[in-house]
């Protein structure tokens, strides 16, 4: 990865580069920052920048074997540790050379801005947390004791760092402090104050801050937008609620997309159920079944959406909510069918008709159960 693939952050670029220049890269260093703000794209660019056989001023090469190894996530010298878990059906002790081929296929998926929550699912994990194992940290000083096999120097990413308990960090620590020659460790967290003392101390800290909007506006227009004429609408919305996140503002390109067909067919939906309309409803459920499990779990949670917006409504802060003129005049009228009787409800229904349906339950009998328990809640939440 090129820094130049690397979403803004220009003022932390230059900082890493000058290390370079002036023979001062610490052989341990931090990079602390939020999710969605390219702490880990950052690292693997400096990872590469720092093995790259033909390094310009300010990036590297991209094409020489080792460039094109890092591209790809796969240099021999270059080793991961990340939070894993037992999939389901899993027997082995999970670890993270277990689950390097899967790693690597994910950070290709998502060009290295990896989410914790969706690595978790792509893993298959369920509900289960992901951890730093003792068996990691003794696996990564294993391979950072052997000679390196190509590169100028051997690169270890400790990608959430703040999942290591005492076990695997304080086998680390000696590491961390003094590694085998020509080695470089770059810890990534999101959270400082998850990170043991003893770890946060033996590493140079590295402030990786939120996304500019203009970066977020710059980045959506060379990897996104192939459209030099974008709506400016439609690019305010997502740079106004990416919060500073290049993650966020992907998803948010992709719900602004469907936001109008679903704030369209929720509004129906909700309506059929409050009428009782059986026929109708199975129209709809049918309809529904045949789009894509992506395209389900955005509907419903567009639903938490409405029931979100609905509870600022009803706490007077109508400003806070967002929308077109005629999604927020429905949001007002459907309002006050959210209240203390059924809103943890309408809740828990939607956030677990979610989760089953990345379980791959059966679509039609999901939204089929679904509506009638929508049919109970607005029936529930009527003022008497």
């Amino acid at each position: 990865m090129k820094f130049s693939d690397v979403i803004g952050q220009k003022e932390v670029k230059e900082k890493l580069l000058l290390t370079v220049k002036e023979g001062r890269v610490a052989h341990t260093q931090l990079f602390l920052g939020k999710e969605g703000s390219g702490a880990l794209p950052l690292v693997l660019a400096f990872a590469q920048y720092v093995n790259c056989e033909n390094k310009t001023e300010n990036d590297s090469c991209g094409t020489c074997p080792s460039c094109r190894k890092f591209e790809k996530f796969a240099h021999p010298d270059l080793h991961f540790v990340f939070p894993s878990n037992k999939p389901e059906g899993f027997k082995e002790e999970p670890s993270s050379n277990t689950f390097a081929g899967k790693w690597i296929e994910y950070l290709r998926k998502v060009n290295a801005y990896a989410l914790q929550n969706e690595w978790y699912d792509f893993l298959n994990i369920g509900k289960k947390q992901g951890n730093i194992y003792a068996r990691d940290a003794n696996n990564l000083i294993k391979a950072l004791n052997f000679k390196s096999y190509e590169a100028k120097y051997k690169i270890a990413v400790i990608w959430m760092a703040e999942k290591m308990d005492s076990s695997p960090a304080n086998k680390l620590l000696k590491t961390l402090e003094e590694p085998p020659e020509n080695t470089l460790i770059f810890l990534v967290s999101e959270r400082y104050e998850l990170l043991l003392p003893t770890v946060r101390s033996r590493a140079q800290l590295v402030k990786v801050p939120g996304l500019k909007p203009g970066d977020i506006a710059d980045g959506l227009k060379k990897h996104v937008f192939v459209n030099p004429d974008i709506d400016n609408e439609r690019l305010n919305y997502i740079i106004n609620n990416a919060g500073g996140s290049w993650n966020k503002a992907l998803k948010l390109v992709t719900e602004y997309d469907d936001g109008e067909e679903n704030y369209k067919e929720f509004r129906e939906w909700l309506l059929l159920c409050y009428k009782l309309d059986y026929k109708n409803i199975f129209d709809f459920v049918k309809e529904i079944s045949t789009k894509g499990r992506e395209k389900q779990k955005r509907f419903l949670n567009y639903g938490l959406d409405v029931v979100s917006n609905s509870l600022k409504i009803n706490a007077g802060q109508k400003g806070l909510i967002t929308g077109g003129v005629s999604e927020k005049e429905f949001l007002v009228k459907f309002a006050p069918f959210i209240n203390e009787k059924n809103r943890y409800e309408f809740y828990t229904a939607l956030n677990e008709a979610i989760y089953h349906i990345e379980r791959n339950v059966h679509p039609g009998i999901l939204f089929g159960d679904l509506s009638f328990t929508l049919m109970e809640l607005l029936y529930k939440g009527r003022k008497k």
